[in-house]
């Protein structure tokens, strides 16, 4: 998600919109575009759908009874003869216009606060994914940690390939290039380190897939053999990552 700081200030006069903090001259111009602009209209909806829920977070303040006191002092409340002229007295309305203009820029300040600095979800800790092959059955299984920067790669059974051939596994990002992760086995499971290109690009738009390449891996960077299996990537189910773990702590290794 963007924050305000990523928005164009154009674009954030539509939040100060939202907000209710223009003037009155800049809320009718801002009225003008959203009736005839669609983009516009689609901005001014976005930054109400992430502004609004922020003030059921605000949670409501009783002030102080001195606070009352000190006001009714101020507007002199209490004094011979106020009551007659309660609704005309020019400087009662003079101060609440302009506390309820000081509570309203308060608000929009707390409002705007909580959402620049909202802390960011947590990151999944574990990631797996299940290649199959084109037969249908599972070739390899993938658990990825996240922090610790590894994957564990398995083969679902023991696999025979050319004499001369290696299996190996490429990240292939949503709409981009496949990027080699390593060399993996036909038989045993191996551990992959993970750099951090490869960590940031990890997530349900991306795939895993396995290719038949030469021993040493691709000589181009890319694969060059067959591609064996694929599966997407997804937060790793119950179970698996226990059944993992061990392995996930081992170091990264060639397989053999």
């Amino acid at each position: 998600m963007n924050t305000p700081a990523d928005e164009s200030a154009d674009d954030l006069r539509y939040a100060e919109y939202v907000l209710g903090v223009l003037e009155a001259d800049e809320r009718v111009a801002v009225e003008e575009e959203l009736a005839a602009s669609s983009a516009a209209a689609a901005a001014e909806m976005r930054w109400r759908e992430r502004l609004l829920p922020l003030a059921e977070q605000v949670t409501p303040q009783a002030p102080p009874e001195r606070l009352w006191l000190r006001i009714r002092a101020r507007l002199e409340f209490d004094s011979a003869g106020s009551g007659s002229g309660l609704w005309d007295n020019l400087r009662l309305w003079h101060w609440l216009s302009l506390g309820s203009g000081v509570l309203l820029a308060g608000a929009c300040a707390a409002l705007v606060f909580m959402f620049m600095h909202r802390p960011a979800a947590p990151p999944i800790p574990y990631m797996a994914s299940t290649m199959t092959e084109h037969n249908g059955q599972v070739g390899w299984t993938a658990t990825m940690d996240i922090r610790q920067a590894r994957m564990v790669v398995v083969p679902a059974a023991p696999q025979t390939v050319q004499s001369g051939r290696t299996p190996e596994l490429w990240l292939i990002p949503s709409g981009g290039r496949p990027i080699a992760v390593g060399l993996i086995s036909t038989h045993v499971p191996v551990t992959l380190a993970l750099s951090a290109n490869l960590v940031a690009r990890l997530g349900p738009s991306a795939r895993l897939a396995v290719s038949i390449e030469p021993r040493g891996g691709s000589p181009t960077g890319q694969p060059t053999g067959p591609v064996v299996a694929a599966g997407a990537i997804g937060a790793a189910p119950a179970g698996i990552v226990p059944a993992s773990a061990e392995l996930l702590r081992t170091p990264p290794q060639r397989p053999a």
